[in-house]
């Protein structure tokens, strides 16, 4: 821990106590509950829920709740500029998680970007095309109004599509998320399932490509191999994915709806792969959660999700959206039991190098790092005239 205490405006969509809390509210606690502990000064600006308290406090961190999740974008300014903006803040970092909020415009202090990823045409596979395109066209400016904010990236993947929009790759910082080692890892007395199973955890959303998986399911099926995929998880395609998946592999597809903590820890441990058949994440937590538990992951070789398998080591990496090239991997998963051992060997180093400690330490000392450059670093350069509201 430095000696020097920051005092820290952190800005997402949601804390990790919102019922719709995922992956970027785990990432974001992780880091900067640490840094709270440790003696920083963390304020958190969120939106909120139905009923929820407007000010709480969460493992130290200060939380101001703001508007829901649909209407966040419009109201983090100007509560911002009726009650945060005296608080003399050495930083303000903004994780811009679904549409950027722009903070380098109407925010104080230099302003820190932390991106889990952009969607890109990615939205157009998952959202209506009114709300696709207008997330499309929310991050189009990103290379403008951030123009020479510092920006953290958790994996090399979005930071290269940082610089391919225009962004200096020089300016990224690429730190990757850490997993809980005291609870994601192995239990030897946890017996793997006896027939081969295959599981999936996360949100059922259409882009995740899960199809791919049922589909390769089927079709080994029809090939005499017997294993069955665990689909575990809520989402707005949950209906879908259990239609189709009642058409091609009805007895061999079970959906387990939403599970607990300690159930998925369970289900990471006595299957035999997990899979992860996306055509673009930030990273792919699961895929090494999985791994630090002893179970190999196959995911899609794609964006992000490369990062988070070492291939033929942690697991598989299978190109996306290639039915084939998924059965493939499932059938070589489970009929051999040898590449099985060696992938759940190499799973466990895989995943050593992978801690929220590290994350958290390599976070302090890049925001360290901003502010030692003085007060100019991480203003952009030029703003939108009209918009310079601090």
């Amino acid at each position: 821990m430095s000696s020097h205490r920051l005092n820290l405006l952190l800005i997402n969509w949601q804390d990790i106590r919102n019922p719709q809390a995922g992956g970027a509210e785990i990432h974001l606690h992780e880091i900067f509950g640490r840094l709270a502990r440790d003696g920083h000064v963390v304020t958190l600006l969120c939106s909120g829920w139905p009923d929820c308290p407007a000010r709480e406090e969460v493992d130290g961190m200060s939380v101001h709740r703001v508007a829901g999740r649909h209407t966040f974008a419009l109201q983090a300014a100007p509560y911002y500029l009726k009650h945060l903006r005296g608080q003399a803040f050495d930083l303000v970092v903004e994780d811009i998680n679904k549409i950027p909020l722009y903070s380098p415009l109407w925010a104080r202090p230099p302003v820190v970007a932390l991106i889990p990823h952009l969607f890109g045409a990615t939205a157009f596979q998952e959202a209506s095309l009114p709300m696709a395109t207008a997330v499309w066209i929310a991050e189009r400016p990103v290379p403008f109004i951030y123009e020479g904010i510092p920006f953290q990236a958790i994996s090399e993947s979005t930071a290269d599509d940082l610089a391919e929009r225009g962004l200096p790759r020089s300016s990224v910082r690429v730190i990757h998320p850490g997993i809980d080692h005291d609870r994601f890892r192995p239990e030897p007395e946890a017996r793997r399932y006896e027939r081969p199973t295959f599981v999936y955890v996360g949100r059922l959303k259409r882009y995740k490509g899960l199809e791919y998986v049922i589909e390769a399911v089927a079709r080994l099926a029809k090939e005499g191999i017997d294993l069955r995929l665990v689909v575990a998880g809520k989402g707005d395609h949950e209906t879908a994915l259990r239609a189709y998946a009642g058409d091609r592999a009805a007895d061999r597809v079970e959906f387990l709806g939403y599970i607990s903590e300690d159930e998925k820890l369970e289900l990471l441990r006595k299957c035999w792969a997990t899979v992860y058949p996306s055509p673009k994440e930030g990273w792919g937590i699961t895929n090494v959660e999985a791994a630090a538990s002893g179970t190999p992951a196959l995911a899609s070789d794609s964006p992000g999700l490369r990062e988070s398998v070492a291939h033929e080591v942690s697991g598989l990496l299978v190109r996306h959206g290639d039915v084939s090239a998924w059965a493939t991997a499932l059938r070589r998963i489970a009929l051999d039991a040898d590449l099985r051992a060696r992938l759940q060997a190499g799973a466990r180093s895989f995943a050593d190098q992978f801690s929220w400690d590290r994350t958290a330490n390599e976070t302090e000392a890049h925001l360290l790092e901003v502010l030692s450059q003085g007060p100019d670093r991480g203003h952009a350069s030029s703003h939108t005239p009209g918009l310079e509201v601090a």
